[in-house]
């Protein structure tokens, strides 16, 4: 093998594959939108409101006039998008739905799954999932709050009761979908009545590893065996490591070298056969673009799911802090970090005050060669009044006298 690649290659892959060398300033729309999400292949979805729930920020970071009610058109009206779990809950484009199909599939026929959901449905699972299917079939719709039996109980897993705990083991082997969510409760309705099978083919065995693996490879650029399972969580670690030998054989992957920032020895990855052309496109789209832009991302964006691949990277140390306690926490509760070009150089604590309509910045890390320059602090001011208009806020504060010369 050839020396390895420098580290910038994977790293430039890695933002293009998500979005993130594209023109944020074109007009947005749903169907911008749902092009996003096309490309992306999916969306976390996540319910910490501290400032804009994931989902939205996400794609805001990529859509500057993107707002939440396009998201909301394309999933409850236009039935483009579908929501159901990765590694988490996420929203994905209909396209992907023959092949979670199959996914529905393998997670009813596997044991340890179906062990699991006895122990909190027990013995009669069938019979309430078939008792609670009739019901949805005769009233269209419903949350878990409208069931009887979940009346007082906790959202905790461990305190839900059979019929609340139905309706998720429903939607995860596909029986249910997600019609829409109300203040992010989850509104179920049946699968096939939102998405219809008409005209829609088979998937085979075969067919999901291929799409699954190959998709993760597009959005992720250059990557490990591990990295491809873990993408969608589709499929299993061997699967993935077969499909990259077999991929290798046909000549449609390679394999090759890159230099980390995280200390280690070249990282061995696998590529599409076509990166070059695909690092050359990201190396023009990196050069046209506003290279001191700074965009805010959310704790949650696709870049940063991967701790050690954002050190690998980035030499980002990234940790989410909001269930660590807040003696032990090195930065703050919520931190965005912030993209300048392709470097990730700080991080910001903010919370939303929805009632005052205040964005509050609660603390400010720049990474090492990045703190003092005028240049950054005059982007992230722009970033944060971006910012402040995308959450509807009137004003941000800065209660820290240091913080607020710095940013003034």
């Amino acid at each position: 093998m050839s020396s390895p690649l420098d580290v910038s290659v994977p790293r430039r892959l890695l933002l293009q594959g998500q979005g993130l060398l594209e023109d944020r300033y074109q007009k947005a729309g749903p169907a911008r939108v749902h092009k996003r999400i096309e490309a992306l292949g999916f969306v976390q979805v996540d319910s910490i409101p501290v400032v804009a729930r994931a989902h939205h920020h996400i794609l805001w970071a990529r859509l500057d006039g993107y707002r939440p009610h396009m998201l909301q058109r394309l999933i409850e009206k236009q039935r483009k998008l579908f929501e159901h779990w990765t590694h988490d809950a996420s929203i994905l484009p209909v396209s992907s739905l023959p092949y979670w199909r199959v996914r529905f599939a393998r997670y009813l026929a596997n044991p340890s799954q179906s062990r699991w959901w006895r122990e909190r449905l027990g013995k009669d699972r069938d019979k309430v999932c078939e008792t609670l299917l009739g019901r949805i079939r005769e009233v269209g719709s419903l949350r878990s709050r409208h069931l009887e039996g979940d009346e007082g109980s906790s959202s905790a897993w461990w305190g839900w009761k059979k019929e609340k705990a139905a309706l998720e083991y429903l939607w995860r082997i596909g029986r249910l979908g997600i019609s829409a969510r109300v203040n992010f409760e989850k509104v179920y309705a049946l699968m096939d009545d939102m998405h219809p099978r008409e005209d829609e083919e088979s998937v085979s065995e075969r067919e999901y590893i291929d799409w699954s693996a190959r998709k993760a490879l597009e959005g992720l650029g250059m990557a490990t065996p591990s990295e491809i399972a873990a993408y969608y969580r589709c499929i299993t670690l061997s699967e993935a490591r077969e499909w990259c030998r077999r991929e290798i054989d046909a000549g449609s992957v390679v394999e090759v070298e890159a230099d980390t920032l995280d200390g280690r020895r070249p990282s061995r990855l696998c590529a599409l056969r076509d990166w070059n052309r695909r690092a050359r496109l990201a190396g023009r789209r990196l050069a046209s673009s506003d290279r001191e832009e700074i965009r805010l991302l959310s704790p949650f964006d696709p870049i940063l799911r991967d701790r050690k691949r954002a050190l690998r990277l980035f030499g980002f140390d990234y940790r989410f802090e909001a269930f660590v306690p807040a003696s032990k926490r090195r930065h703050g509760y919520y931190v965005l970090p912030l993209l300048r070009g392709e470097q990730l150089i700080g991080r910001l604590d903010a919370k939303l005050h929805r009632e005052q309509s205040v964005l509050e910045v609660r603390g400010l890390w720049w990474e090492p060669g990045h703190s003092g320059r005028k240049a950054p602090l005059a982007a992230l001011r722009s970033a944060m009044a971006r910012y402040q208009e995308f959450l509807g806020a009137e004003s941000y504060r800065l209660p820290r006298g240091d913080l607020r010369s710095s940013l003034a």
